[in-house]
Formats: C-alpha cells, sequence, structure tokens
C-alpha cells in the first residue's frame, strides 16, 4: 500500500487550517497556543532556489561526499589557454569519466564536441557526468555536463 509523505502544510479542510490528514485527527502543534505566526524558516539551497551551499576556502566543506557541498576555487584560473593535442576528429569515443579523477580540484582546460572550451574546475566525477565549477564571465559558475560532450581536457 502506497502511503503519501506527511506535509505539515496540508489542509485537510477550510474551517480547521492547522489539522492534518491524519487518522483520528490530532493537531499538528503539539503546544500550547496554536500555530506559529508568519512564513515558513528558510532553507538555503531548498526548493526556493537558493544556491548550492559552499564554502571559498575549497575542497573539504561540510565533511561529506557530494560534489555540491565544494566551493569554487578562492582565485581565477591560470591566463594562460593550453593547446589542445592532436585534433578533435581522430577521436572518436567519449571521454572516460575515470580518467578525469586525477583532475579533481584541479584547474582544468576542457574542450566540447560543440567547439567551445573553457576553464573547468571539477568538484564531482560521476560515471557518465562531471559537475564543479566552470569560468565564465570573470567569475565560477556551478557547471555540470555529461562525459560524452567533452571532446578533451587537460590539468594544470
Amino acid at each position: 500500500m502506497y502511503y503519501p509523505p506527511i506535509n505539515p502544510y496540508y489542509v485537510e479542510n477550510e474551517q480547521d487550517p492547522y489539522r492534518l490528514n491524519q487518522i483520528g485527527g490530532g493537531s499538528f502543534f503539539p503546544i500550547p497556543g496554536g500555530p506559529p505566526s508568519g512564513p515558513p524558516p528558510f532553507s538555503p539551497g531548498g526548493p526556493s532556489g537558493g544556491p548550492p551551499p559552499f564554502s571559498p576556502g575549497g575542497p573539504g566543506f561540510g565533511g561529506g561526499q557530494g560534489g555540491d557541498t565544494y566551493g569554487p576555487p578562492s582565485g581565477p584560473p591560470p591566463g594562460f589557454t593550453p593547446q589542445l593535442q592532436g585534433t578533435q576528429g581522430q577521436q572518436l569515443f567519449a571521454v572516460d569519466p575515470g580518467s578525469m579523477r586525477r583532475c579533481r580540484f584541479r584547474y582544468t582546460y576542457v574542450w566540447l564536441r560543440n567547439g567551445n572550451s573553457f576553464w573547468f574546475y571539477p568538484t564531482f566525477i560521476g560515471r557518465t557526468s562531471v559537475a564543479g565549477w566552470r569560468w565564465r564571465n570573470f567569475r565560477w559558475v556551478y557547471y555540470g555536463t555529461d562525459a560524452d560532450r567533452i571532446s578533451s581536457f587537460q590539468c594544470t
């Protein structure tokens, strides 16, 4: 049997907006005095559209394994653009994300199959995708892409 998750903001009927859809009823607010006034508390990074939490200090923030908890690098990427080795037409297969693991938390120059290229600071490398921070308009922007869109890359 399917039980939907309990939503504390669910209104059972219009006469008593503080009652939950539960068997036997019961008030959602166990304390005397009724519900708190005002909007629900704000949660950064939640459905309100806030950015993912990060620390300018770089890797290690939060102690978790998730890639979105790591912040951008503390400074801009190197001031040069690496040269692409070989030609793009010779490479027929997608980049294996496992080969990019050595570039995690390092400045990496990426060439995409569509011809775009940019500095990238990968923080997450999955089985089929990579994510991290892309240098765009003189600032770091969180970015993710499928590995098969990457033509080539080079770590510094």
